[in-house]
């Protein structure tokens, strides 16, 4: 299946549907202005978007053609409400799209900033099961992530989502490997770090001491 390309508009609006299907599901499917208001939130957006209705329903028309997203009649109130299609159309697991909505909302992530902020649609045990989901996402057949090189300044390398075509980075050939150490190694670790710290220190006060006491000397 060839991936639908999306621009920075059509992610934004395809995000934030998936985001208020799964943290407000009482208020989904949503309204044209509950749609706006989410993309423009200041808040689990980057970057922060100042959108008006004429925007987003461009985007919603594109989105409809992609499959991804559809319109519901509002009944006897005539009001228009818009839900997303991703999960069906793109095949995904609870897991797999809670991880793409948060790329398509805020870019770049490591895999600990993505399982923090996927905390309220998707509760994963710890880093590794978020590296293995994003692997999945990543050897589709059509992949949806990819993991970019190391940015200079960066201590991580960060995933990226493949729908829209704002990817610069060339990804990787293969995802981190999550080494998890024992309880004990950590303590062990610990120590020997803060023993380093610590005869660090102390040389530094000797040579202090030394010096000093050859001022009366």
């Amino acid at each position: 299946m060839d991936l639908p390309k999306l621009d920075a508009i059509d992610a934004r609006v395809l995000g934030s549907l998936i985001e208020k299907e799964l943290t407000t599901p009482a208020y989904y499917p949503l309204s044209l202005n509950a749609l706006v208001n989410a993309c423009n939130q200041s808040n689990n957006r980057d970057p922060v978007m100042s959108l008006g209705e004429p925007e987003v329903n461009r985007a919603l028309d594109k989105l409809r053609d992609r499959k991804l997203a559809v319109v519901i009649s509002g009944g006897e109130n005539k009001v228009f409400k818009f839900r997303h299609k991703a999960t069906e159309t793109l095949e995904l697991t609870g897991p797999e799209i809670a991880l793409l909505c948060v790329l398509l909302l805020r870019g770049p992530q490591t895999p600990g900033e993505l399982r923090g902020r996927t905390e309220r649609m998707h509760a994963f045990a710890d880093p590794a099961d978020v590296v293995a989901t994003l692997g999945r996402l990543a050897d589709r057949p059509a992949p949806l992530v990819a993991l970019q090189l190391k940015q200079p300044g960066t201590k991580e390398a960060r995933y990226v989502e493949l729908l829209s075509g704002t990817v610069e980075s060339k990804p990787v050939e293969s995802a981190p490997v999550v080494r998890h150490l024992s309880s004990d190694t950590q303590r062990m670790q610990q120590l020997e770090e803060d023993n380093k710290s610590l005869r660090a220190d102390l040389g530094k006060l000797r040579a202090d001491f030394d010096a000093f006491r050859k001022k009366f000397e």
